[in-house]
């Protein structure tokens, strides 16, 4: 028997929906669709995006609308829509997360920059968000550096060290 072969009796047909692995695999809570049983990979507040599991179960409308009880499928659920900005919702809806994208996603005006008008992509992160302005990573640090600067107690306001 060829190692090929040997491949073949051993391959069950389960495959990662996501990145086509074929162990350590378990069905997702959400959609029942076979995926990496890696959560265990993610370091708390690395961002990274190294599990399959995670990125599905916490970047899509599909682990959203299951995490939340929602009823129905989460492409027909008003709730789902209802609870993110339109960008959002389209980002969670159709990023490479997903085992079945949103085929017909609403449109929506990109996200810019209340300062310099660079458009932010809200799904790829490098923002900040104030009340309900966004900034862009430059002009936020910008704004930062300056904030900083003039709250900086002036020589003749400092207390005399004793």
């Amino acid at each position: 028997m060829t190692t090929t072969t040997r491949r073949l009796k051993k391959d069950s047909g389960k495959r990662c929906g996501l990145c086509g692995k074929t162990r350590n695999l378990i069905r997702a809570e959400c959609c029942g669709n076979w995926i990496c049983n890696d959560e265990q990979k993610y370091i708390l507040f690395s961002y990274a995006r190294n599990s399959c599991h995670r990125n599905h179960r916490r970047m899509t409308l599909c682990g959203f609308h299951s995490g939340a009880g929602h009823p129905g499928h989460w492409k027909d659920c008003q709730l789902c829509r209802e609870s993110f900005m339109t960008e959002m919702y389209v980002w969670y809806g159709t990023n490479e997360y997903n085992f079945e994208k949103m085929s017909n996603p609403p449109a929506y005006e990109p996200t810019l920059c209340c300062e310099c008008s660079k458009v932010i992509v809200l799904g790829d992160g490098g923002y900040s968000v104030l009340g309900e302005k966004f900034w862009c990573e430059r002009c936020y640090e910008k704004k930062m550096r300056k904030k900083m600067a003039s709250n900086k107690p002036s020589k003749s306001t400092r207390k005399p060290r004793t």
